[in-house]
């Protein structure tokens, strides 16, 4: 059972993970739109936590439902009828078509199966983050644990993370 010390350590923990994208972004002169489908508008909600976000984050759509993810974010539908939403192709392209729809360097995408049950025959807490980049765009698939809560967590967790991760690559 969690406590409500261990829920306020983790809200701390994204607000950091958000904060230091933003600040890294920032300093390099780089936006962020964000497209979730099981976070429903979590990643955003972390990003616009920050003081100052405004600097960097341009927007973010919500894509839901499938039909949206290909009529508002240009993910390709053969795809989706092929494979649906959770894959990682489909959160590559989620993430290029935030990007390029609002303009921004950087899009991040999340898309998954937040449970509690199983969808198209992917179990609860599979997963997958991306981010598209000036330097490329690259994905991860994650099978996480616990409940729905703790899957849109993860998931936020993991996209802030890949940002941070892809942005201190490009330092290099």
């Amino acid at each position: 059972m969690m406590s409500s010390g261990d829920g306020i350590a983790k809200a701390v923990t994204l607000v950091e993970a958000a904060r230091y994208l933003l600040s890294s972004a920032e300093s390099r002169g780089l936006t962020v739109a964000v497209a979730e489908s099981l976070t429903g508008g979590e990643v955003s909600s972390v990003l616009v936590s920050v003081p100052g976000a405004s600097a960097v984050v341009v927007g973010g759509v919500v894509a839901y439902a499938t039909r949206i993810k290909s009529q508002v974010l240009g993910v390709d539908e053969r795809r989706l009828e092929r494979t649906g939403p959770v894959d990682g192709e489909v959160a590559k392209q989620m993430a290029s078509g935030v990007a390029e729809l609002m303009g921004a360097d950087l899009g991040l995408a999340t898309t998954g199966v937040a449970g509690p049950a199983s969808v198209d025959n992917h179990r609860a807490g599979t997963v997958h983050v991306a981010v598209a980049s000036p330097w490329g765009v690259v994905s991860r698939e994650l099978h996480l644990e616990g409940d729905r809560a703790q899957v849109r967590e993860g998931a936020t967790t993991a996209v802030l993370a890949l940002a941070v991760a892809l942005l201190d690559a490009a330092e290099e």
